[in-house]
């Protein structure tokens, strides 16, 4: 790829978003945002957000939704390369906003596609953005019946507090494997139902008209610029906002579930590869740290280093459709991009916490989304 190309990013102005934003411009490209502006991310006041403000004076800005292809059109004006990141996020709220999450995420990603097939246009390579969530919950060994991959945890273990994930053949406990992208899909949230399916999408469409496609799984993304407002998505920042208001902390099931945190300076490193290198052409990658880190030490080491006094509370509370474990094997991106992460979750959950120290407290509607989830049925 030319760095003097044109980069659309969708959900430019997001978290993600900002932060590759930013990457590409010290890279020589120009760089277009369409961008929603949503008040769950960017505030009542979108003009005072900190990621709208760090990309408006570099970028051309088009505030458009993905849902309306004549944004889409004003957007795609001479581009070069798509990173569509635009997307509905939030795992436990796809299960009761489904409409909007498939009208955002599936027929969003269906406009682009159809536009590239039965209109002029200058796209020479799409990457977009995939999760980990389109794993379920991933790949695991089981004793008896070797590599497996079970299907989502019922109710009638979870209430007699056994989070443990079992066998789908003989319902044993089975241990937990780092997850290759040829492991099975299957979503257990709308969320990950609709990020496999704009992967997929791309992938199919990509291929029959010759544009090549880079897919990226991303992990648990953080860092400094995650959204401090959205109490849908991002475990790190709505413990931060808890732990800021001096509110205690409710550990979902025993705390020992885990999540592969990967830091956002890793996440735009990767996805700049794939805009770049020609090996990520029509494949998927799982973007990590390989490393599992369980949610009860995510809480501890967040209240030690803000120095706060706020308690832990390991309810044995559960959401219907979480997973207990997922981490990525990087096998696959190590070989093809080269890529390997440079932040351990030490070094950026310090640089996140020091973000968050220069913030105004943002008010805590956690609470709010528990008592939303509850009224469906999908937290108990």
């Amino acid at each position: 790829m030319n760095n003097d190309e044109t980069v659309l990013i969708t959900g430019g102005a997001g978290f993600i978003g900002s932060a590759l934003s930013i990457k590409l411009i010290r890279k020589g490209y120009k760089v277009r945002v369409l961008d929603t502006l949503s008040e769950q991310i960017h505030g009542e006041v979108p003009s005072e957000s900190e990621l709208f403000n760090k990309i408006i004076n570099k970028v051309q800005f088009v505030q458009g939704d993905v849902r309306n292809k004549d944004d889409w059109r004003v957007a795609l004006e001479g581009a070069d390369i798509v990173v569509h990141l635009a997307a509905e996020t939030g795992t436990g709220q796809s299960m009761y906003e489904i409409d909007k999450y498939i009208d955002v995420n599936i027929k969003g990603t269906s406009n682009l596609l159809d536009i590239l097939t039965n209109e002029q246009h200058t796209v020479k390579k799409i990457v977009v953005a995939s999760s980990r969530a389109i794993y379920g919950e991933g790949k695991y060994k089981c004793e008896q019946h070797g590599i497996v991959y079970p299907v989502e945890r019922v109710e009638k273990h979870l209430s007699k507090g056994d989070f443990n994930v079992k066998c789908p053949r003989c319902e044993q406990d089975v241990s937990l494997l780092a997850t290759s992208e040829d492991s099975k899909i299957h979503p257990t949230s709308v969320y990950g139902f609709t990020k496999y399916s704009q992967e997929d999408m791309c992938m199919i469409v990509g291929k029959s008209l010759g544009i090549p496609v880079a897919a990226f799984r991303y992990q648990n993304v953080y860092g400094p610029g995650q959204s401090l407002k959205n109490p849908y998505t991002g475990i790190l920042s709505i413990f931060s906002t808890r732990i800021k208001n001096g509110n205690d902390i409710n550990i979902f099931e025993d705390g020992e579930e885990t999540r592969d945190f990967v830091y956002i300076d890793d996440v735009v490193e990767a996805t700049v590869l794939g805009i770049e290198s020609d090996r990520a052409n029509f494949e998927s990658f799982n973007v990590g740290t390989g490393i599992p880190t369980d949610v009860l030490t995510v809480a501890n080491t967040l209240i030690t280093k803000y120095g706060a006094k706020v308690n832990t509370s390991v309810s044995g509370n559960y959401r219907l459709g979480d997973i207990r474990h997922n981490y990525a094997d990087l096998s696959k991106i190590e070989k093809l991009l080269k890529f390997k992460p440079s932040y351990n979750f030490e070094q950026g959950i310090t640089n996140f916490v020091n973000w968050v120290e220069t913030q105004s407290v943002e008010e805590d509607s956690y609470d709010k989304a528990m008592i939303e989830m509850k009224e469906k049925g999908l937290y108990k």
